[in-house]
């Protein structure tokens, strides 16, 4: 009842951070207008006349129109199932660039 076996209360309980199983169809709308806006600003810079090496591994990666759903949504994953991930279960998933895999994931 009293010491450091009591129990919790009821309110106090459960997960602190509640996290979906499955990315919601605004989320994945999100996702791809993210992805959208950062080939905007890509394109952007470049039409700009800008040359840097950081410009130049940015222009190679996929846009959003080329790539497909599982790149778009999941991420590879060393020890998830299948080798993916959601990409909403990644910490700070909206500032990172994840748009390519390992060959053959």
């Amino acid at each position: 009842m009293f010491g450091p076996f009591r129990p919790s209360f009821v309110a106090q309980g459960g997960l602190l951070w509640k996290n979906p199983f499955r990315m919601s169809a605004t989320r994945k709308a999100n996702v791809r207008k993210r992805l959208r806006q950062v080939d905007d600003v890509i394109a952007t810079i470049q039409a700009s006349g800008v040359r840097c090496k950081a410009l130049d591994q940015a222009a190679a990666l996929p846009k959003e129109s080329e790539m497909l759903p599982r790149d778009k949504y999941t991420v590879f994953s060393r020890y998830g199932l299948h080798h993916r991930k959601s990409l909403h279960k990644v910490p700070k998933f909206t500032k990172k660039t994840q748009r390519t895999s390992p060959p053959g994931f």
